[in-house]
């Protein structure tokens, strides 16, 4: 059977004008900024509105394997199904990568008939809010080093600076450079290097703004290199905020656009899941829980990453709490976490299916046990998928207590998504949480990077290279010592080795660097090889794209 491309489907949509998207939001005129017909950026005012807040879920996913989960496509079809059974709702997303469009794994708009739209926009420039925050990011690095050019009045060792340049495209050839070649009118030499704009600090600081004061604030504060003996300095001490502020104004306020369905999305900010929190934006979270009685948003990658941080960070920094937690999972991916390879998926395999279940089974017990919030299973049912491993996934997980529902969104759009639509109102409105960080603000960072490695990844503890010890001390030592922690690891396994999958037992989690993201106001753990800048593969998703003479973009998924 043939199936319509993501992107065929998306353009086939009649998608309404945006004004009519925002009065579904209860968002006034007054409010919105059109970026064209079908997107708007929201006026951070509307925040002072007197509506209360409606029901928080946020959906996560078992472990990512290159079988796929679809997490973005089973929040977008839960929005869709929630409305389709009377209910009030928006969904809260994070806006795409352009490295991952043009890379590898695609965009970040949902797939089949789950999408928002317009999904070309989306993800390719949209309204410009990474270009900004790339531009903010570049002005306080070329401030940095203009400071050294003219005379370093603040000692600053061009060893000791840990600000990188970034650019948001695949590009290993800039992961290690040399600059200011060329003689001493042309700065000076000096190693170097960029990030993918989303894992600049810039970007996680925009996504945990309240305010833009607290923006400008977070800006200063922001940590980039340290002096001759060994003192940091901020943008802030570079006089660099100001201007940074005035770059991201704009981008600090919310996307509005709509789902294949027309439900209401606020898309906006789109932080690492690894190097940094994975979420969507505080601002574009708490608009749109105050617009909808309720709100969808998800984390990135599987629950220990993902939902750790949004639920550890993310809520802790902005005073959120869930109502209900969906897990996303498929039997493939399940399949392989039990040792099948990705061409075997298809045949029917309870034995693998027994031994890649455990993956799932912890994320359920640690959102429930851990984190004690309500749970629900959303299984994203596959055409070779058999009855009897439906039925195995359903029992095992009602032995943890948590219902297990069969979504079939990616297909159906939100009639495929609304026996799971009834299931997360039914937890909403019966099931109380009584949510708890799975660690406390006045623990060490070595305690709560224990709590995570041990209550969250199920491993017996964590050893520390003689480098991150010194690291830790420095940053406690400065202040550091209350912030949350923010652990940098694959997102292939509980481990900091991907090739561990399924529920690994008995493992230590290997601590190498610790570093401080003084603006976003977290402590960055790095574990194992985390990529801050990726390459693009032998065949590029890039090679496929093309734009017709009538403008009509081809080959966009």
């Amino acid at each position: 059977m043939d199936y319509l491309s993501d992107i065929e489907i998306a353009q086939a949509c009649e998608m309404l004008p945006i004004d009519e998207i925002a009065k579904r939001a209860h968002v006034d005129d007054k409010y919105v900024e059109h970026y064209g017909k079908y997107k708007a950026k929201i006026d951070l005012s509307l925040l002072d509105s007197d509506r209360e807040n409606g029901k928080l879920v946020l959906v996560t996913a078992i472990t990512p394997t290159p079988a796929g989960e679809g997490k973005t496509t089973t929040t977008i079809g839960l929005a869709d199904g929630l409305r389709r059974i009377g209910k009030d709702v928006t969904v809260a997303l994070r806006e795409p990568s352009l490295g991952p469009v043009f890379g590898v794994k695609g965009g970040a708009a949902g797939g089949g008939y789950a999408q928002v739209v317009p999904m070309e926009d989306i993800n390719l420039h949209f309204t410009g809010d990474f270009h900004a925050i790339g531009a903010a990011n570049n002005l306080l690095a070329a401030m940095l080093d203009n400071h050294i050019q003219q005379g370093n009045s603040l000692g600053i060792d061009p060893k000791k600076i840990t600000w990188k340049r970034c650019v948001d495209m695949n590009d290993r050839q800039l992961r290690f450079v040399v600059d200011g070649l060329g003689g001493k009118v042309n700065g000076v030499p000096r190693e170097d290097g960029f990030d993918i704009t989303v894992a600049s600090e810039i970007m996680a600081v925009l996504c945990l703004s309240s305010s833009i004061s607290d923006l400008k604030a977070r800006l200063a504060r922001i940590i980039v290199g340290y002096t001759y003996d060994d003192k940091p300095v901020t943008a802030g001490d570079l006089k660099a905020h100001g201007a940074m502020t005035a770059l991201l104004k704009d981008a600090l306020k919310p996307n509005l656009v709509q789902t294949l369905e027309g439900t209401p999305a606020f898309v906006h900010g789109g932080p690492f899941a690894n190097i940094a929190h994975g979420c969507n934006s505080v601002m574009a979270t708490r608009m749109a829980l105050k617009m909808g009685d309720y709100t969808v948003t998800e984390a990135g990658f599987g629950a220990d990453l993902g939902a750790e941080k949004f639920l550890d960070i993310k809520c802790r920094m902005a005073g959120l709490t869930p109502d209900a937690v969906v897990v996303v999972a498929t039997v493939r991916a399940l399949k392989m976490h039990g040792g099948l390879d990705k061409k075997q998926l298809a045949t029917e395999d309870i034995d693998a299916l027994e031994k890649g279940i455990p993956n799932l089974l912890r994320h359920v017990s640690n959102i429930k046990n851990v984190y004690k919030l309500p749970c629900v299973v959303a299984v994203n049912r596959f055409p070779t998928d058999t009855d009897k491993e439906i039925d195995f996934i359903i029992a095992k997980c009602k032995e943890l207590g948590v219902n297990t529902v069969l979504s079939t969104v990616w297909a159906e759009g939100g009639k495929g998504g609304e026996a799971l639509a009834k299931e997360v109102v039914r937890l909403c409105e019966e099931e109380k949480g009584d949510f708890t960080f799975s660690y406390t603000d006045e623990m060490s960072l070595k305690e709560k990077i224990n709590a995570v490695a041990t209550k969250v990844y199920g491993g017996v503890g964590v050893s520390y290279t003689a480098n991150a010890e010194k690291q830790i001390s420095t940053l406690e030592g400065l202040g550091f010592g209350s912030c949350p922690v923010c652990i940098a690891k694959t997102q292939y396994s509980f481990t900091d080795d991907p090739a561990k999958l399924g529920a690994p037992e008995g493992f230590t989690i290997t601590v190498r660097n610790v570093k401080i993201s003084a603006g976003a106001g977290f402590v960055v753990v790095l574990t194992g090889d985390i990529m801050t800048m990726p390459g693009l593969p032998k065949s590029p998703a890039a090679e496929k794209i093309d734009v017709t003479d009538d403008g009509r973009i081809l080959g966009l998924f």
